[in-house]
């Protein structure tokens, strides 16, 4: 019985190895060859946080020479586009970095790789829309038709700005255009630092139109025509890398008991030989 016990030890210890091995593998930190680090932006931008720690954490480490932002996403809230915003433009400080659009990327998605080193864009991605919106629904004539009505009371005469239960009163309305125009002039002005355009050069773009990638590059808002490969290869030769270069990103971590059930094919690259490990290091 000690015998079997300690071989279960023993077991335990090398899979708590292979999971700290694992989990080191996943941030790219192991392997002397220069890298490419991947960053996929996709759908509605509603939380910037994993995005920034990526970033960062990307930065932080001496292997990766470059950075590569795959976006995908129609935009989102102002305040986590521009926190990625920050983020990237910290980046593009100390290595380059390199924006990737796929099938959309306008709005806050454009936002947010505006500081990028250059932009790769495909000829028909979607980008664009720089400008903001808030829609305000009123319910109050359906309320009036099924009989119901709402009690207001409030600390300020603006706290129920916005209620869905009655019109804005014109000085509402103004008052919020005037945070709307702040908060779109902001947009513009990220846009034209990020693209070293002139602000009135791209206030004649911001009405919130859309462009084809195409389009995009023949007014200045994307640099370079191409797939994620070619903005990987930009990159990649921006960063001085000679020949192919690995690619690194950002994979789901393997929990301990995903490694006691043997869950490891397709998650992670062959480290020992009996052990089935992929897509660590994605092209």
């Amino acid at each position: 019985m000690k015998k079997l016990v300690l071989i279960v030890g023993a077991l335990l210890l090398v899979m708590l190895a292979i999971a700290a091995m694992v989990s080191y593998i996943g941030t790219g930190q192991i392997l002397g060859a220069d890298k490419v680090a991947l960053v996929r932006i996709e759908g509605p931008i509603i939380d910037s946080q994993r995005f920034v720690d990526e970033i960062k954490q990307y930065v932080d480490d001496s292997s990766i020479k470059a950075i590569v932002l795959r976006v995908d996403s129609p935009g989102g809230a102002v305040a986590p586009s521009q926190e990625i915003y920050t983020e990237v433009k910290r980046a593009v400080q100390k290595k380059k970095v390199v924006a990737s659009m796929g099938s959309l990327a306008a709005s806050g998605g454009y936002y947010v790789i505006a500081p990028a080193t250059k932009i790769v864009a495909n000829p028909g991605s979607i980008t664009g829309s720089i400008g903001v919106i808030m829609e305000i629904p009123n319910f109050e004539g359906l309320m009036d038709k099924i009989g119901i009505k709402t009690t207001t009371i409030k600390s300020g005469k603006y706290k129920d700005m916005a209620s869905a239960m009655r019109e804005l009163t014109t000085e509402e309305r103004k008052l919020l255009q005037s945070v709307m125009d702040d908060v779109h002039e902001q947009f513009i002005q990220a846009v034209a630092e990020g693209r070293g355009m002139a602000v009135e050069e791209v206030t004649e773009l911001a009405d919130g139109r859309i462009f084809s990638g195409r389009q995009a590059k023949e007014i200045g808002l994307v640099d370079e025509l191409g797939n994620l490969q070619d903005a990987i290869k930009l990159c990649a030769r921006l960063a001085g890398i000679e020949g192919e270069p690995t690619v690194v990103s950002k994979k789901e971590e393997i929990s301990f008991l995903e490694l006691l059930r043997g869950e490891l094919s397709g998650k992670v690259t062959d480290i020992f030989p009996a052990v089935k490990i992929k897509y660590v290091f994605s092209p």
